[in-house]
């Protein structure tokens, strides 16, 4: 049988500029036409006003960017902060995402409290992202829940728990390749694709070395990309490579890389991807 698997790229246009113009030149550039959203102006998704999200629909016509998915922080706060306040947030973006027609939301697990281990959280993680899901399902949105250091959800192992807990088809994952290594996971994907793959919604590329758990491109961390690849390709998949290269600056809401690390950071996506034999579709 045919593979029918394929490859959009698309990226975090805020790693590159504050400026939207400067950030759509530069992925007309790189012949990347989606955009996953978390600043624009330097401005957080969450706090755009309704004069700029239109002003940013109109820039993307001009430059024929479409935006993939919202890059939401809902759920990078504590677990034991006041949950109406995440879904009056939660509420705001999803009316964004609607506005500039995307159907996936990027979410966290939640922090748990400190020096508590994150075990004892999963089933509050479970039941907060049950209500975020089924507020979703009202708006027909799919929320991507990420993997990443210090939530609860930071290993193939508890995202795996979350996912089972929350059971429904509005929380999907979104596989941050980078984020497992800077967790300390050892070979995540040979631990987390048997686990997370019938989640797998969405992909977010960045490498991270064990060692010193310095993020670089992909393929030169410990993210085990190329294989990613090949499996993703094999199983089919037809979706987004996201890319969030970190080169400058990671910080808890976002990063920073610049023009010419977006550059690097795209031709060592597109090399594995060449290597790994995968079709790029545009």
């Amino acid at each position: 049988m045919k593979n029918k698997s394929a490859f959009i790229l698309s990226a975090f246009g805020d790693e590159i500029d504050d400026d939207v113009e400067k950030q759509f030149q530069v992925l007309n550039e790189l012949d990347i036409y989606y955009l996953d959203l978390r600043k624009a102006w330097g401005i957080n998704v969450t706090d755009l006003n309704d004069r700029q999200i239109e002003d940013l629909k109109l820039a993307c016509q001009q430059y024929s960017i479409k935006i993939s998915c919202i890059g939401s922080p809902v759920g990078k706060s504590l677990i034991t902060d006041n949950m109406d306040v995440t879904i009056a947030t939660l509420k705001r973006i999803l009316d964004i995402a609607v506005r500039l027609e995307t159907d996936k939301v990027r979410i966290f697990s939640f922090y748990p409290p400190q020096n508590q281990h994150p075990d004892k959280y999963i089933e509050q993680s479970v039941q907060r992202l049950k209500s975020m899901a089924d507020l979703a399902k009202t708006y027909g949105i799919i929320l991507i829940m990420e993997n990443e250091n210090g939530l609860v959800g930071d290993t193939p192992e508890r995202c795996r728990k979350i996912l089972d807990g929350v059971r429904s088809n509005n929380l999907r994952f979104v596989w941050d390749t980078g984020n497992f290594p800077h967790s300390g996971v050892e070979n995540s994907v040979d631990k987390g694709w048997p686990i997370l793959s019938k989640y797998v919604e969405c992909v977010q590329i960045k490498d991270a070395r064990l060692s010193d758990r310095k993020i670089t491109v992909a393929g030169e961390g410990d993210g085990q990309i190329f294989k990613l690849l090949q499996l993703l390709q094999d199983h089919g998949y037809r979706g987004f490579l996201a890319l969030e290269p970190h080169l400058q600056l990671a910080e808890q809401r976002g990063g920073f890389t610049g023009p010419s690390g977006m550059l690097n950071a795209t031709k060592a996506l597109r090399d594995l991807m060449n290597q790994a034999g995968c079709t790029e579709i545009f």
